[in-house]
């Protein structure tokens, strides 16, 4: 964990450091440049969800309701029990051990003292591992189902996003426990935890897209409702990434995370081979089916950076309402006219990916056919837009005030 050689100071304030001999100092920048274990841990936890999570809706499109113990769900619930047995781990030897710096950097709830992250961390990893019986069990009472949106996959992703947020909160108190320290050393660690942060920020977005899959889908794009969903669910994402981390191109950076994960998936996961195994098979299927191509939200992203580097004079309800604007005026104008490019024979190929359908595709359906579902206009769309907007405005608002309390966290 790191520590303070000196005393705290304002950011960019640094005053001179006492003499140390070269022994201590090589000690002192061993520990300043660490980052502690159980961060590399709630890391390597999201990432396994992130990836699992992906790949199994790929098997559910692919092959169909398979063994709950297919290596999708494996990744997707190893993230639950490492952050179970590592945050309860952390809490236990927080409150039993006799660690001054851990009893430091801790809060009490309950009587049992820990890291905040770590209690949010531990509950979402008890919700993942809850929810897998839960799913069986739906499975087994109501028969197949291909919604992501079912009583125990939102107990999933709650969890999920408990462990996600948790670790967020891990790594941003060390985060800020690093930055006022003095020296290069202590200043690569705050860089490291840094892209940490913003690394594992940039999963949090792709969960939030992973949950509006449905609402997403290239067909529906030409519709209100796939903005309104992205709306409420982005915006305040990347205000409170952005306000939280300090840095210049957190929007960017953690979309880009979104963007490169998702177009990942559209190239690998067709090279390995899958067949259903379910019935009826109204589709082909001969490899494993990748989501649809990832939406642009790095346009909006960039425009919101540049937004922010020249508002931070602002009031908060002036820099949201101008954020939320510029969000979904960018966002409707790259997305409304790729979604076009995407149902156009130019975009049948695998790195657009709109060459793959899941097996239970029929061959009227508006995704084989490459149709938009209802698509909207005049009043109907502007109003919706508009709602759109006011979501927008709405959501940064809130991420603007969560991320800079954020930014206090130091437990």
């Amino acid at each position: 964990m790191a520590t303070s050689t000196g005393s705290l100071h304002t950011l960019g304030t640094v005053e001179p450091l006492p003499q140390a001999s070269p022994s201590t100092r090589a000690a002192a920048s061993t520990r300043a440049a660490s980052v502690p274990w159980y961060i590399w841990c709630g890391v390597v936890a999201v990432t396994s969800a992130a990836i699992g999570g992906a790949w199994d809706v790929s098997w559910h499109r692919s092959i169909g309701r398979d063994s709950f113990w297919t290596p999708a769900h494996m990744a997707i619930y190893a993230c639950g029990l490492i952050a179970a047995v590592v945050c309860g781990y952390l809490i236990l030897a927080t409150t039993f051990g006799r660690s001054a710096a851990l009893k430091d950097a801790s809060v009490n709830v309950l009587g049992f003292r820990a890291p905040i992250g770590a209690f949010i961390a531990a509950w979402g990893g008890i919700a993942m591992m809850t929810s897998a019986p839960f799913d069986n069990w739906w499975h087994a009472a109501y028969g197949l189902d291909v919604k992501i949106i079912s009583p125990p996959h939102t107990l999933l992703i709650l969890g999920m996003r408990g462990v996600s947020v948790g670790v967020l909160f891990l790594i941003l108190a060390a985060m800020n426990r690093a930055e006022p320290m003095a020296g290069e050393e202590s200043n690569a660690t705050f860089r490291t935890l840094q892209r940490m942060f913003l690394y594992v920020g940039g999963l949090v977005v792709s969960g939030q897209m992973f949950f509006l899959l449905e609402k997403t889908w290239d067909v529906y794009l030409h519709g209100a409702g796939a903005y309104m969903a992205m709306g409420i669910a982005i915006p305040l994402v990347f205000a409170m990434l952005s306000r939280a981390s300090r840095h210049r191109w957190a929007a960017t950076y953690t979309s880009s995370v979104y963007m490169l994960f998702a177009i990942a998936e559209i190239l690998i996961l067709p090279l390995f081979p899958a067949q259903p195994k379910l019935g009826p098979v109204y589709y082909p299927v001969t490899h494993f089916v990748p989501a649809s191509f990832p939406i642009l939200l790095i346009v909006p992203a960039v425009a919101l950076d540049l937004l922010w580097q020249r508002t931070r004079a602002w009031k908060f309800w002036q820099i949201a309402l101008v954020s939320g604007a510029v969000f979904m005026a960018v966002l409707l104008l790259v997305e409304w006219n790729f979604a076009t490019f995407l149902m156009s024979n130019a975009a049948q190929n695998r790195f657009f990916g709109t060459i793959y359908f899941d097996y239970n595709t029929r061959p009227g359906s508006y995704d084989l056919l490459r149709l938009f579902v209802r698509p909207e206009h005049g009043m109907v769309l502007a109003t919706g837009l508009a709602w759109a907007a006011v979501y927008s405005v709405a959501g940064t608002w809130v991420g603007l005030r969560f991320g800079n309390w954020m930014k206090s966290v130091r437990r």
